[in-house]
């Protein structure tokens, strides 16, 4: 899957135009780009790959459209390759040498806070597709990706009824981990249950042997996982050859964000827990459409739409439907038009942007996986990001511009 991934992900740059890796075609005077830094390669590619498939084909879709204030878009795609330092470097080229109209970029909370204050500073529109922890609240950002009120707060009661209440934390070692971990524990207490232990692991650690005897011996109900990456694979891996996926069932913030079902035999991952705004069996007319677009662009063959590759296909459309509105690519008079209600009928049902918080309302499904497939067995209409809302609020404190750790 990974060369598959690279080589679509290789030819969506050509056909959008350029990698800062490689000399810069010529501009035409008319085109407006798109700046996009997402991890090409390195150990979170398997997030940035599909999310630069799915930012390519809004563009493309919003050029045969008749672009935008009369002038076609082009993609300026960075790739990171999963360094702090080179998301800083590209975060400053797009905004002062590129001068992108707008940047659509980061996966972890780490990119996140690298970039923001680089964009903010130099007057680029920021837009964060990505699931996260909540809490950053600043004008010249929006997150379109859900937070733990969203999800965390349907995911966990769901499986404590299906499963029992007593519950082990496994985390990624960096502010998402750590912070969500926070978020399962709140609302593993609130529902009655107990937290045994929560472990953190950073992103390169592939070892979970010694924690999956921890596990066993903790003999909780069921686990919730925050792992991410494509190094913590490997804790699905040695958890099913230790026997313990038929013994302790497992729920996850961040599985199949990557398309880990893909990679993983149906053995070792079905029955697993999930929430997320988006997955590609929604049955609605808009999704149908969707995913003919899709596949006619990418292939038939393309393994499965991820919920950050949809974030970053509707940061794109929220983000075009502001310009549209505000008549100009000004970027005060952009985010006052995004701030008015702006809403898309959207592949995952109806998004909006809250004007206070620059976050969205968006729906968000239960699913089960199964058989390398995610089936969603509950709904949950227009959930607001509560988590955000208690701590930002940008129509009264318009110049707040920081990352809120909500008190949990």
């Amino acid at each position: 899957m990974d060369r598959r991934f690279f080589m679509k992900g290789s030819a969506a740059l050509s056909a959008a135009g350029a990698s800062p890796l490689f000399p810069t075609a010529a501009l035409a005077a008319d085109e407006m780009l798109i700046g996009s830094i997402h991890d090409l390669s390195g150990g979170l590619d398997i997030y940035g790959k599909p999310m630069v498939d799915c930012l390519t084909l809004a563009i493309e879709e919003q050029n045969a459209a008749g672009g935008l204030l009369g002038r076609e878009l082009r993609l300026m795609s960075y790739d990171p390759q999963s360094n702090m330092q080179l998301y800083t470097q590209f975060a400053q080229q797009a905004s002062l040498k590129d001068k992108v109209a707008v940047l659509h970029g980061g996966i972890t909370s780490a990119s996140r806070e690298v970039i923001r204050p680089v964009l903010g500073r130099n007057k680029t529109l920021y837009f964060y597709n990505t699931q996260y922890e909540g809490g950053v609240c600043d004008r010249n950002t929006f997150c379109t990706g859900v937070t733990p009120a969203q999800t965390v707060a349907k995911l966990v009661p769901h499986a404590m009824k299906k499963w029992g209440k007593k519950v082990y934390v496994v985390a990624a070692d960096y502010n998402y981990g750590q912070i969500t971990s926070q978020w399962v524990k709140k609302y593993v207490q609130e529902n009655g249950g107990s937290v045994a232990s929560i472990d953190f692991f950073p992103l390169d650690v592939t070892n979970f042997g010694p924690t999956i005897s921890k596990i066993e011996a903790a003999r909780p109900d069921m686990v919730v996982s925050a792992l991410v990456g494509g190094s913590h694979i490997s804790f699905y891996r040695q958890w099913a050859a230790a026997g313990l996926n038929k013994k302790i069932p497992l729920a996850s913030t961040t599985f199949a964000g990557g398309n880990e079902h893909i990679v993983l035999s149906a053995a070792e991952c079905d029955g697993f827990l999930l929430s997320y705004n988006y997955f590609q069996n929604l049955e609605t007319p808009e999704n149908k459409a969707f995913k003919e677009r899709f596949y006619k662009r990418f292939g038939k063959d393309y393994p499965n739409i991820t919920e950050l590759a949809m974030g970053s296909y509707q940061g794109f459309k929220l983000w075009a439907e502001g310009v549209k509105k505000a008549g100009t690519l000004e970027i005060g008079k952009v985010i006052d038009a995004l701030e008015s209600g702006i809403s898309i009928a959207g592949p995952s049902g109806k998004v909006s942007i809250d004007p206070a918080t620059h976050h969205c309302v968006l729906n968000v499904s239960i699913a089960e996986v199964r058989n390398k497939q995610l089936n969603i067995v509950e709904t949950f209409q227009q959930q607001a990001p509560l988590d955000t809302s208690a701590v930002c609020d940008l129509k009264k404190n318009p110049r707040d511009n920081k990352q809120y750790v909500i008190k949990v």
